[in-house]
């Protein structure tokens, strides 16, 4: 058995949770002995993983299906996380709906990472067979690391008694950026930092006016970073706060967790089934339970639930979303 993992348009979404997903995928079947390529060229292999919705993504499917190749679709996206993110996007979401609803139905069967996910999926009309397949977590790389944490203090010369609030994501309203920012004025006394990139000519008005000047002092939009800064950031931040109100499973929260980092979300359906409020996580619904709950995580006079949150991200580690998925194809195959 061999897979192509085919990404299409590697470099402009590397950046986004796709992107990473895409990375989690090869590492997950390297650990689960699934040989695969990543060669669009290829004619050897047994089926097609495909991850993105461009017009070569088409291209790939109908020469998968030519040559008799099975092709499994993996679903990220939906027309409710389109909505209220790129600008434009809620003008052209119906369009958006009908056309993924063609393409994931093109496949032989499709993977989704939540349970809520799948459930959007099958309530747009897709009668292909879907399974859930959490996008994984690199445990290794997230690990607590005290270098990596005095990095992250110095990129951003904290001082050692500083509070820190981070979060991670694309200048996207629909990720809660502006409920990040509207809490973090209510603490002048805290650092808030909102991690992500994305070009500021793809986003409305008041988004691009808030990440360029519209903002208390407090807060700190330094585009994307990589590597030892923002791992260190995870691990040494008093709190990892993602008001998002849309996601599909939420890659950077498995990345807090897995970073034994305390966190505040949301109260969306996305997290049934493995986010539980007051045991791994803390929830909210607006920005004033926001800003209680978040004062009382930072001055510990809430329990630390980040042991429990470590030991969810275990359940969805890399080594264990590579038997799944290899579980997926040998079901597709047979």
């Amino acid at each position: 058995m061999k897979v192509l993992l085919y990404f299409e348009g590697e470099k402009m979404l590397q950046k986004s949770g796709i992107g990473r997903a895409f990375e989690h995928q090869k590492k997950a079947l390297e650990s689960a002995g699934v040989d695969y390529t990543t060669d669009a060229k290829s004619n050897d292999y047994d089926i097609l993983h495909i991850n993105t919705y461009g017009l070569n993504s088409w291209k790939m499917i109908r020469q998968a299906k030519r040559q008799g190749k099975k092709v499994v679709y993996h679903a990220h996206s939906n027309a409710e996380d389109f909505k209220n993110s790129f600008l434009g996007s809620n003008a052209i979401v119906s369009l958006y709906k009908k056309y993924i609803v063609n393409l994931y139905s093109s496949g032989d069967h499709l993977i989704t990472p939540t349970l809520y996910a799948k459930r959007i999926l099958q309530s747009y009309g897709i009668r292909k067979p879907i399974d859930v397949v959490s996008n994984g977590i690199n445990l290794t790389q997230y690990r607590p690391d005290t270098r990596k944490e005095q990095k992250f203090r110095d990129y951003f010369h904290l001082a050692a008694d500083q509070k820190v609030i981070i979060s991670v994501g694309l200048y996207f309203q629909r990720k809660g950026l502006i409920d990040f920012v509207e809490v973090a004025r209510h603490f002048p006394q805290y650092k808030f930092i909102w991690f992500g990139h994305i070009s500021l000519y793809s986003v409305p008005k008041d988004i691009r006016k808030i990440v360029q000047y519209d903002h208390p002092d407090n807060v700190i939009f330094p585009g994307y970073i990589k590597g030892n800064i923002i791992e260190g950031a995870y691990s040494n931040a008093d709190l990892f706060f993602f008001p998002s109100y849309e996601e599909t499973e939420g890659i950077v929260v498995l990345e807090a967790l897995a970073s034994l980092q305390n966190v505040l979300v949301r109260d969306i359906p996305v997290y049934e089934g493995w986010l539980q409020d007051r045991q791994n996580c803390y929830m909210g619904h607006s920005n004033a339970e926001f800003s209680r709950l978040l004062e009382g995580i930072v001055e510990k006079r809430l329990p630390d639930l980040s042991k429990n949150g470590w030991q969810t991200a275990q359940e969805k580690s890399i080594e264990n979303i590579g038997t799944e998925l290899k579980n997926v194809y040998e079901m597709v195959l047979s």
